[in-house]
């Protein structure tokens, strides 16, 4: 028995209970994971500078995010057949963002479709969109993402081609004889395989049954991602997303200060800096390393908000002492929700408020707009 005590936790209790070619498919990162782990590591060596006798009695977590008031500056970021981790996985991680009052990004390649995770919660939700060849079919994702009621578009763009993750290949997610291999790794987690291999079915991808059908399931989508991705997207096709979507638009995948500033030039009414949690270019920047130079010269003209290494409350906070406005969380709340499901995932968030508002109290920052990089150490 894993007992939960802080953020990372989860990490354990999740590889405990699902089948080795999910737990390392969320785990892993592209070629030798070298960014993967220094997104992590680069963010747990930022300093914080404690002070004292500041009044830190009235601690607010609130704060504006693209026109809306939250009362934590989270979002659950975008993941990849999430339902996969436990039954109808994103209905239950969106109930419980809904729950915290925070947004919940639903992935393009979801197995829940837009559809199914309105009808499980009424709270804000963003969609997620990639780069696709099949320009029309993006048009209908925009179209229903407008429909379901979705506040801002997640526009990825780092991710023109899949990166090589390599542990995908040994796990059995691709590779030799991967059906099989994987059949036999769920038959080693029955409380898995009764949970989501028999009672989550189906296991298609919810937004791609138009194109996909209804018979489609984990061989389409690892298919799927390499045909489909469009390498010839430029910033000059952002014009016709931006005509189709009238709402919020946030670019993903921003690493360096002059996409940041082309970001802007295009329209996004926010950014996310990120290298998409390692599993694309191996060797590029960490998303602690880029952030500040991005905040520097983007900073009051689009919201900033980041992802990437967050695993608690305090790497939280160093992110937004180095200039984001909201973090995205991603790794964090799959394993919440593949250890313990909806439940899980809750308790994760106020796992994360609660190390948010000790590390604020303990820098004397009494709300969000405090959190700055006057608490970085030197």
């Amino acid at each position: 028995m894993t007992i939960i005590s802080s953020p990372h936790d989860f990490r354990r209790a999740a590889q405990a209970r699902v089948p080795r070619f999910l737990f390392d498919y969320a785990d892993g990162g592209a070629g030798s994971e070298m960014t993967l782990r220094a997104n992590s590591e680069d963010l747990a060596r930022i300093g914080l500078k404690q002070r004292v006798l500041r009044d830190v009695s009235d601690i607010d977590l609130s704060t504006d995010l693209l026109g809306a008031r939250r009362p934590l500056p989270l979002a659950l970021g975008p993941i990849g057949i999430g339902g996969m981790y436990r039954r109808r996985g994103e209905t239950q991680a969106a109930r419980a963002a809904t729950a915290a009052g925070i947004p919940f990004t639903l992935s393009t390649v979801g197995l829940c479709s837009m559809a199914e995770v309105r009808s499980a919660t009424p709270g804000p939700l963003w969609f997620q969109l990639y780069v696709i060849r099949d320009r029309a079919f993006m048009a209908d994702l925009i179209a229903t993402a407008k429909a379901q009621g979705a506040e801002a578009l997640v526009f990825t763009v780092d991710m023109p081609v899949p990166g090589s993750r390599y542990r995908d290949a040994h796990s059995g997610m691709s590779g030799p004889y991967a059906p099989l291999r994987r059949v036999l790794q769920a038959m080693g987690k029955p409380g898995w395989a009764w949970d989501v291999g028999l009672r989550g079915r189906p296991h298609a991808l919810g937004n791609l049954l138009p194109v996909l059908g209804a018979s489609s399931g984990m061989n389409d989508y690892m298919g799927w991602l390499g045909a489909n991705f469009d390498p010839s997207i430029a910033w000059s096709d952002i014009s016709w997303i931006r005509a189709a979507w009238d709402g919020p638009l946030i670019i993903k995948g921003i690493l360096d200060p002059d996409d940041a500033r082309a970001a802007v030039d295009a329209g996004a009414d926010g950014i996310v800096v990120s290298n998409h949690g390692g599993r694309q270019l191996d060797g590029t920047a960490s998303t602690a390393s880029a952030l500040p130079a991005i905040a520097d010269a983007v900073k009051g003209r689009t919201a900033i908000l980041a992802d990437s290494g967050v695993r608690s409350g305090l790497d939280v906070v160093r992110m937004l002492a180095l200039g984001a406005e909201g973090v995205l969380l991603g790794r964090a709340w799959l394993y919440a929700l593949a250890a313990g499901g909806e439940a899980g995932v809750t308790l994760l968030l106020s796992l994360i408020e609660k190390e948010m508002r000790t590390a604020m109290a303990l820098t004397g920052a009494r709300n969000i707009a405090e959190i700055d990089r006057s608490i970085l150490s030197e």
